[in-house]
């Protein structure tokens, strides 16, 4: 099975194809990535409008190169994937509307993807993870814990009760005058600080549930930077290790809750899977490692180059709603919002795409 996956939800631009053969991992065949810091960087975070225009102007080139990569002809595609949200809405527009064009013209199934699901299904691409894992989802902006059961399946173990990690990184870059994107930025500056200059809180520490807020955390940063202000070289790189070590440790604590009550609920996961753009940073990597070791589970943390948007992960998550029959319409509408625990409740068979089509297109059973 052959699908084209395509990726506009925010400031990367991309394409893939990718094959699902069985029960085994997946196949990248082809995977292009074409990021727009460069458009952003001024302005220290994404501008929807500049986002949505560049999709615009890029993503013709990138599916073609996608498709050349890969060696293959849209002929040859059992489906085409894109992702339909959430996300900034006029790059998903962008995205979807592309797809749709694509299926009606060449007469194969389309599959809205939900972004966060593609992220929940990574490790089946990469290690054909098997059912029900603990998923620890953590970006700019999404926070969460997840039990995925299957696909379409998704349990909500825990969330932010504010701001995204990854947001909350960002945010720091920019109160600490670094570049952007801030995350790698602020991983950077922590590599040459000391961690314990500055008392900042764990919040949400030790409480049953498994949601987090980091709200608090960036303020109590901001409020130790006022204190010493101007910051000297050394300052900035003390206050992003600190932030970082109150960062993994609250992980920690929250994620040892949720893996609690996903045993509690479901017993015991088959993994621990760490995705979305702040699995790549490598102290929350260790801290990933420590739980799953606690807890008697393997972590599975895909590369960081599929922790980050790219169209491999909606190839693939497109892949296998396909071979359980689930389609989509042409008039399947992009979705700013759309929770990852909401995901089975929007599928709707599509008349049209079910039926025997021309092309050499299989037919996917349920």
């Amino acid at each position: 099975m052959l699908v084209l996956g395509i990726e506009t939800t925010c400031d990367e631009t991309a394409a893939a194809v990718v094959e699902r053969s069985g029960d085994g991992p997946g196949k990248i065949l082809s995977n292009v990535i074409l990021s727009q810091v460069g458009e952003h960087a001024a302005f220290g975070g994404v501008v929807p409008e500049i986002a949505a225009r560049a999709h615009v102007e890029a993503l013709d080139r990138i599916i073609a190169k996608a498709m050349a990569d890969a060696g293959t002809k849209f002929e040859a595609l059992d489906g085409i994937a894109a992702a339909a949200g959430p996300g900034l809405i006029g790059g998903v527009i962008v995205g979807l509307t592309t797809a749709k064009a694509i299926a009606l013209t060449q007469s194969k199934p389309l599959i809205a993807v939900n972004h966060l699901e593609a992220h929940a299904l990574t490790a089946r691409l990469t290690d054909a993870t098997p059912f029900p894992y603990c998923l620890f989802l953590a970006s700019g902006g999404h926070t969460q814990i997840v039990a995925v059961l299957g696909v379409g399946d998704y349990v909500r173990i825990g969330t932010t009760v504010d701001d995204a990690i990854g947001e909350a990184f960002d945010k720091t870059a920019k109160l600490l005058g670094l570049g952007y994107p801030g995350g790698p930025q602020v991983e950077q500056e922590a590599l040459r600080g000391n961690p314990a200059r500055f008392a900042l809180p764990r919040p949400m520490h030790g409480r049953p549930e498994a949601d987090f807020s980091l709200s608090g955390l960036k303020t109590a940063l901001r409020l130790e930077a006022e204190k010493i202000a101007p910051l000297t070289d050394q300052d900035v790189a003390d206050l992003c290790a600190s932030f970082q070590q109150a960062v993994a440790e609250t992980i920690t604590d929250r994620l040892r809750a949720g893996m609690r009550i996903f045993r509690e609920r479901y017993g015991a996961p088959t993994a621990l899977v760490a995705a979305g753009g702040v699995a790549a940073n490598q102290a929350i990597r260790k801290v990933l490692h420590r739980v799953g070791f606690e807890s008697g589970s393997v972590l599975v943390a895909p590369p960081p180059a599929l922790c980050t948007d790219n169209g491999a992960m909606i190839a693939w998550a497109g892949a296998e709603r396909l071979a359980l029959g689930l389609t989509d319409s042409l008039d399947t509408p992009p979705r700013a919002r759309w929770p990852l625990d909401e995901v089975a409740k929007q599928v709707q068979p599509a008349s049209f795409f079910n039926r025997p089509h021309s092309g050499n297109a299989a037919q996917a059973e349920p």
